[in-house]
């Protein structure tokens, strides 16, 4: 694989069209896009110009040739969802099913234990939507593993802090601070898929409402947490629909930011995953769903070049594979995700991690390493743990 991209020359020829001539140069010098622009660019623009431009992005936000990694582990506490989402194979709806489940104590110790083993800095925690877990369970969960092991805790999403809110008749801030003072540290940006109404009423009808889940994390930024944003592509949404999903957080980066707030401190981007355990891979219609690896790039290019205010953007190796992810890294992204210890989600619905569901950060090393980059520890903040120096690096 090639270590470098070319550099893109503002002003240089790309196509007989105006329309896309002047969105490169605008894109090219760090300006920012309009929609119209981010579409003329993703319909128009050649695959390997999108991804230059990217990487052009990537180097203004983080200089330098490093890529960084987390060393983590994944926790579902709990499989009992009432939400029924039709791209979901994990969870049970019915509490009382034989494969239905709450993590007790002991097992989430055995867990953490062997995380902390095998060096990670973080417990990420993430389940249903479960009503017959009261409020105070999340708050005592957080509780017990903040005061028995020394690691930082991000947990639930936004549509779980709105099944806090269903069941305890709580306000976001109030939710949201108790679980911090609890020791949360992170809110993950799960749950968003598309961030539009349209989509959502087709896939998860049931779910947080877009406009919702912005204004839980905007709640987040404001209590200090660290937060991500997510984009799962597939579900057949037009580009337009992505665009309202990249505007929403767009929009609510800038207040965040105007505000004061460290918003939202990375965006990563997946390919949706189905089989035949999902209703949506079972539908007449499952041909139509899903996107490819050229697709995968397009799209993740685009998002490095329209959220010109999230600094950072993560390659995802669990549902495209490491080759990929490596290709992720020159089309703007400068992380590589986590080691993903024990993943479940999209395992079940066919990922590449059912094959393989975590990654030594010796591996991760590796991947980035042979993507031509410097590997870098770092926690949840971005912060570096620690620098791999290498030979050869010409990112």
């Amino acid at each position: 694989m090639s270590s470098s991209v070319a550099p893109y020359i503002p002003g240089s020829p790309a196509s007989a069209c105006p329309d896309l001539d002047r969105a490169i140069d605008k894109a090219a010098s760090g300006t920012r896009l309009s929609r119209a622009e981010a579409l003329v660019l993703y319909k128009e623009a050649p695959l390997a110009e999108l991804g230059q431009l990217a990487f052009l992005a990537r180097k203004r936000h983080n200089p330098g040739a490093n890529v960084t990694y987390l060393i983590d582990r994944n926790i579902n506490y709990t499989n009992v969802c009432n939400t029924d989402c039709s791209f979901c194979a994990f969870y049970r709806h019915d509490p009382k099913h034989p494969e239905a489940y709450v993590l007790p104590r002991e097992v989430m110790r055995a867990k953490i234990e062997e995380a902390l083993e095998l060096g990670a800095t973080r417990i990420l925690l993430q389940g249903g939507h479960n009503d017959e877990l009261p409020y105070s369970f999340y708050v005592e969960m957080i509780s017990w593993i903040s005061s028995n092991f020394k690691v930082e805790i991000n947990a639930f999403s936004p549509s779980e802090i709105q099944q806090m809110k269903k069941v305890s008749g709580k306000s976001y801030a109030e939710i949201l601070g108790e679980l911090k003072a609890a020791g949360m540290r992170g809110l993950p940006g799960g749950g968003a898929e598309i961030l539009d109404d349209q989509v959502r009423a087709r896939v998860s009808p049931k779910k947080i409402s877009a406009d919702e889940w912005i204004a839980v994390m905007e709640v987040a930024h404001s209590t200090g947490l660290t937060t991500t944003s997510t984009m799962v592509i597939g579900f057949g949404e037009t580009i337009e629909q992505r665009l309202n999903h990249l505007d929403r957080l767009r929009q609510a980066q800038d207040r965040s930011l105007q505000a004061g707030f460290k918003g939202f401190g990375a965006f990563i981007s997946w390919p949706l995953q189905f089989n035949e355990n999902t209703s949506i891979g079972r539908s007449r219609h499952a041909s139509g769903y899903g996107a490819g690896a050229t697709e995968y790039l397009r799209n993740v290019a685009l998002c490095r070049l329209y959220l010109d205010n999230i600094q950072h953007h993560q390659s995802s190796w669990p549902t495209l594979g490491p080759e990929v992810a490596q290709l992720g890294l020159h089309f703007g992204c400068d992380d590589i995700g986590s080691t993903m210890m024990e993943e479940n989600v999209v395992s079940q619905a066919g990922a590449p991690t059912a094959r393989k569901w975590c990654m030594s950060p010796e591996e991760l090393q590796a991947i980035i390493v042979q993507a031509g980059f410097t590997p870098a520890q770092r926690d949840t903040a971005y912060n570096i743990l620690r620098l791999h120096e290498v030979d050869n690096v010409s990112a």
